[in-house]
């Protein structure tokens, strides 16, 4: 794995740097010198590579002081580191725009370990290649600091600020809120993007080479955007097959086929891909080992539980709590084996990823909006049943109170007027008897 060579600067002493510059032998290794030709299927490139390209586009990348980078984060305080790595250290600050008008600029600061040397070619890659390439989703670099002084080298990188951290803590961290379904795929579709531009939108491809989880940053709306360059290459040209190169990246996402060859290409970072969208469906990282045996390698546990079968869903994230569209997890599983085929050929173009991805989007967008419309057309027939029902039954219980009364009132006063006769016949049979009395008298 210690396969980085240590580059140095063309030099005229000590000190800030206006630019770096690359010696012919150092050109080679980004025009990908080691290569395999005899192929009638690789990719069409120019003659121009990241370095040529760098010449011309590299002046806009701004030159820190390293006083200017202390001033930004407090003299690299603790409490405004936001990652750390093999490299060295990222730190949230905080600069001066251009011209040195307006309010100040949020930004990370990525500084190398002083005697790091795989990590000073990892800078060296990032500067060259992120001062040519320019997208969406791709995390921007605005400019760098380089210093040879007695205490050592000194190397740091100034990007934008990407508030929400990356794709990593979200998905894996309880700390956050579990990603939305529909964040999820739009993601997973930005990602996609990002890789597709680098290996068919350039002028020359590139190989990301370490796409992962950790390396997808989310800005303060979760757009995704892929940063760290340091082990990026330049793809094949005309003629070849591949990039013959020391096998780099990281355990659980490199393509098997890089790994057993070191041949390098495209199809290396869709395999990649296909890993992330699982661990996008699922939740779980591509290895775990505080799981079971049987559930530690990411892709051996979801092929007991194919996209077609109905116990498909036992893999999704649980933290979705049933939130999602199974159908559309279903394709974008079907997807992911896709990008996972052994063969890299068998693989599709991350430009073909990207569509499948769009269409299955619109298809959830459409489902959702047919199981509103389903729901809104059972509501208004439910309501319709109960207008019915309360037209056909008996008076509301005031009328049924009021009817009774009435009828209550009309057989009293019968049961009145019946009294009424009998009083009358008794009244009149006592008046006959005494005028009888009378006469008799």
């Amino acid at each position: 794995m210690k396969c980085f060579y240590y580059f140095k600067f063309t030099l005229k002493g000590r000190g800030q740097r206006s630019a770096p510059e690359l010696k012919e032998q150092e050109k080679s290794q980004f025009s990908g010198s080691e290569r395999v030709t005899k192929s009638s299927c690789s990719s069409t490139s120019s003659p121009r590579g990241i370095p040529k390209l760098y010449e011309e586009k590299g002046h806009n990348l701004r030159v820190f002081s390293l006083s200017e980078l202390k001033r930004a984060t407090s003299d690299f305080n603790r409490l405004l580191k936001i990652g750390e790595g093999g490299f060295g250290s990222v730190f949230k600050g905080s600069i001066k725009p251009v011209g040195g008008n307006g309010e100040n600029v949020l930004v990370a600061i990525k500084r190398l370990n002083k005697d790091a040397l795989q990590g000073h070619k990892q800078w060296l890659t990032e500067v060259q290649f992120l001062g040519v390439v320019e997208h969406p989703n791709l995390v921007k670099l605005i400019g760098y600091c380089a210093l040879d002084g007695e205490r050592g080298i000194q190397r740091l990188l100034v990007y934008e600020y990407m508030p929400n951290r990356s794709l990593e803590a979200h998905l894996f961290n309880k700390a956050y809120d579990p990603v939305p379904w529909k964040t999820r795929l739009e993601i997973a579709l930005g990602a996609a993007q990002g890789l597709s531009y680098l290996h068919e939108e350039l002028e020359v491809q590139v190989i990301y080479r370490d796409f992962k989880c950790s390396n997808v940053l989310l800005d303060e709306n979760f757009k995704p955007k892929l940063s760290d360059f340091g082990l990026a290459r330049e793809g094949p040209v005309a003629g070849d097959t591949h990039v013959s190169t020391a096998v780099m990246g990281t355990r659980g996402y490199a393509a098997p086929d890089y790994i057993e060859t070191g041949h390098l290409t495209s199809k290396s970072d869709v395999w990649s891909f296909g890993v992330v969208l699982y661990e996008i469906l699922t939740g779980r990282r591509s290895l775990a080992r505080n799981r079971p045996k049987t559930e530690q390698k990411l892709l051996e546990w979801v092929k007991n539980y194919p996209p077609d079968s109905k116990k498909f869903d036992a893999i999704m994230d649980p933290r979705l709590e049933g939130q999602y569209s199974i159908n559309a997890a279903r394709k974008i599983a079907k997807l992911a084996d896709h990008c996972l085929r052994k063969s890299a050929k068998d693989r599709p173009a991350m430009s073909q990823v990207v569509e499948r991805l769009k269409q299955i989007i619109q298809d959830s967008i459409e489902e959702q909006e047919q199981e509103k419309e389903q729901h809104e057309h059972e509501t208004n027939e439910i309501n319709i049943v109960e207008v019915a029902e309360n037209e056909s039954v008996e008076p509301p219980l005031e009328e049924a109170k009021s009817s009774g009364s009435t009828e209550l009132w009309r057989k009293r006063m019968e049961h009145l007027a019946k009294l009424g006769e009998h009083v009358e016949s008794v009244s009149r049979k006592r008046f006959m008897i005494q005028q009888r009395a009378n006469v008799s008298s």
